[in-house]
């Protein structure tokens, strides 16, 4: 009895060895996995901080399409981080390439919209030298344009139309220095498409008056 009892506690001491011992490998390997499969915190906020930098740069304004892609690319990310979250071995690797992709693509979007605004300030700055040329040619017009009781009419609510183009540059000016420059663009644009069709209702005022002088 006694040998046997040996035997049969040798025995289970050994079974219990090992299944300890694959239970402590299967732990390693968990924590292996879990140390391993940690969101990758910090690329994820240098990604969401590059993308606040490109917005604060006005990617939002100015390359309006741009901006879009860039979200959501970073929404692809954070879709993908959900996804390995719920796994039990988790596997990051593909989503920190892809906030490697977010990350550049901010920094471009960033560069893009600069560019843009540039751009939008020299367009306005063009159109408010176009429209105040406009606005002095068209001046110069309705001086020299018949002054019969019909014509005098037509000529007051032109010089009123004037002053509206004068005044509304004058908010574009205003909107330039408050640095919303799209809207100070498509005033801008709507002031100078107004002068031009003032400008072109004068000249065929004053070549016609010219022509029945002639006669």
């Amino acid at each position: 009895m006694g040998l046997e009892f040996i035997l049969k506690n040798k025995f289970y001491l050994l079974t219990m060895k090992k299944k300890l011992m694959i239970a402590l490998t299967a732990l390693s390997i968990a924590v292996l996995f879990s140390s391993c499969g940690k969101a990758p915190q910090a690329e994820i906020d240098a990604a969401n901080a590059a993308i606040e930098v490109a917005k604060t740069a006005g990617a939002d304004v100015y390359v309006v399409a741009d901006f879009a892609a860039l979200q959501d690319s970073m929404r692809a990310v954070n879709e993908g981080v959900e996804a390995q979250n719920g796994k039990l071995f988790k596997n990051f690797d593909k989503v920190k390439e892809q906030l490697a992709v977010v990350t550049e693509m901010a920094a471009e979007t960033k560069t893009k919209a600069e560019v843009r605004k540039e751009e939008v300030k020299q367009e306005v700055a063009a159109l408010q030298t176009e429209v105040a040329e406009l606005v002095a040619l068209n001046n110069e017009l309705v001086a020299k344009a018949p002054k019969g009781k019909e014509g005098a009419a037509a000529l007051e609510a032109i010089k009123g139309d004037i002053s509206l183009i004068e005044t509304s540059m004058t908010e574009v000016a205003d909107l330039v220095l408050a640095d919303n420059l799209i809207a100070s663009l498509d005033k801008a644009k709507a002031a100078k498409e107004k002068a031009l069709a003032i400008n072109a209702e004068l000249n065929e005022v004053t070549t016609k008056y010219a022509k029945n002088k002639k006669r």
